[in-house]
C-alpha cells in the first residue's frame, strides 16, 4: 500500500476574517497540510489565540517566500492592491494560487484600476481564472491562478446567472454581517453603529458592480448595468441578495432554476425564501426564485455564510479542483 503525502498549502493574510478560516479549513481537511499561516502585524502569536472559536494551534510567521518549505499550493488572504504582488511571486516559483483579493476578478486592467488602485501584476490578468466553481469549473482545474470571487458577486451571480439571458434590468439589494467589512473596526461597523440597526453603505460606488456587471455579462446578460446597493447588518456574518429583476420574455423560472443548479452540491434551489441562518458555517447558497404576479418580475433571494461560500470555504473548494482533490473534500456537509 504507498503513502500520500498530503499537499502543503500557504495561507497568506491569516490573522483576517476570511484568511483566519482559510487556514482552519486547511489545518483539519484531509488532504492538505498548512506548511505556514503567515501575518503581517500578528506575527508570534497562535491563531488559536486570535481566533478561539478555531482550533489551529499554528504560530503565526512573517511571510517570507522561500522559507516556508516546499509549497503545492497558497490562499493569498490580503487587502486589493497589497496582494498581487505576492500572487505575481508565488507564481512566479510555479505555485497555484486561489487569491481571496479583487486583483484578478475583474478582466480589464483599465476597469479594475477605475475602481481600485494602480494594478501591481498587469501580466497575470489574463492567467487568472473567476473562481466561481459552479459557472467555471473546467476552468478552474489546474488553474495556475484563481480569483475567489467577493462575497456579494457570489450571491448575486448565483442567483441571476440562471435568468441573465432575459434580464433588461435589475436591482440588488444586499445585506451582509459586518464581519464582511473586515477585521479592523471603523465608524461604519463599530458595534454602537451597527446594533439594532440597518443601513446602507458604498451606494452608487460599491467595488463589487463592475464584478457583478462582468460576470452577468458573460451568463448572457446584453448591455445590462445592475443597480446594486449593499447594507449593513447586526449580524457577525451572513449574507441575504433579494434581486428584483425586469425581464424581456416570459420564462419557466421553475425549470430554469431546476437545470441550472441539477447535481450542484452546494447550491440548493429551495420552495420558501431562505434566511442567512440556514446556511451559516457551510459552503452553501440557498436560492428561491419567483414570479411576482403582480408586476411580473423575476424575485431571486439567495443566502450565504459571507466568510465561507463567500470568502474561506470557496478558496478551499476553488483548492480541491486545482489540485485534483474531490470538490467538496473538507467542507462536506
Amino acid at each position: 500500500m504507498s503513502f500520500v503525502a498530503n499537499q502543503r498549502i500557504l495561507v497568506a493574510g491569516a490573522s483576517g476574517y476570511a484568511g483566519a478560516l482559510a487556514a482552519e479549513l486547511v489545518d483539519r481537511h484531509p488532504a492538505l497540510d498548512l506548511a505556514a499561516a503567515t501575518s503581517r502585524s500578528d506575527a508570534g502569536n497562535r491563531l488559536s489565540a486570535l481566533y478561539p472559536q478555531y482550533r489551529c494551534d499554528d504560530v503565526l510567521e512573517e511571510l517570507a517566500l522561500g522559507s516556508h518549505g516546499a509549497l503545492d499550493g497558497a490562499i493569498v488572504a490580503y487587502p486589493h492592491g497589497a496582494s498581487a504582488p505576492v500572487v505575481a511571486e508565488l507564481r512566479a516559483a510555479g505555485v497555484p494560487v486561489v487569491d481571496l483579493s479583487a486583483d484578478f476578478r475583474l478582466s480589464e486592467q483599465s476597469v479594475y484600476e477605475d475602481w481600485y488602485v494602480p494594478h501591481q501584476a498587469p501580466e497575470l490578468l489574463a492567467e487568472a481564472v473567476y473562481g466561481l466553481p459552479e459557472r467555471n469549473r473546467e476552468q478552474i482545474k489546474g488553474a495556475g491562478l484563481v480569483a475567489n470571487p467577493g462575497c456579494y458577486p457570489t450571491a448575486s451571480v448565483l442567483a441571476l446567472a440562471p435568468l441573465a439571458p432575459f434580464i433588461s434590468d435589475v436591482v440588488i439589494d444586499a445585506k451582509s454581517g459586518v464581519s464582511g467589512a473586515g477585521r479592523e473596526a471603523s465608524a461604519v461597523t463599530h458595534f454602537v453603529s451597527v446594533d439594532e440597526n440597518v443601513r446602507p453603505y458604498g451606494v452608487g460606488n460599491h467595488r463589487h458592480m463592475p464584478e457583478i456587471d462582468q460576470e452577468l455579462a458573460l451568463a448572457g446578460a446584453q448591455e445590462l448595468t445592475v443597480t446594486f446597493t449593499p447594507h449593513l447588518v447586526p449580524l457577525d456574518q451572513g449574507e441575504l441578495v433579494s434581486c428584483y429583476a425586469t425581464l424581456n420574455e416570459l420564462v419557466d423560472i421553475d425549470s430554469l432554476y431546476a437545470d441550472a443548479y441539477d447535481g450542484e452540491q452546494f447550491v440548493e434551489v429551495v420552495s420558501h425564501v431562505p434566511g442567512v441562518r440556514e446556511v451559516r458555517g457551510t459552503n452553501l447558497c440557498r436560492i428561491n426564485a419567483r414570479i411576482d404576479a403582480r408586476t411580473g418580475k423575476a424575485f431571486v433571494f439567495a443566502v450565504i455564510d459571507n466568510l465561507w461560500k463567500g470568502a474561506a470555504s470557496q478558496a478551499i473548494q476553488n483548492l480541491n479542483l486545482i489540485l485534483g482533490l474531490p470538490e467538496a473534500q473538507g467542507i462536506e456537509l
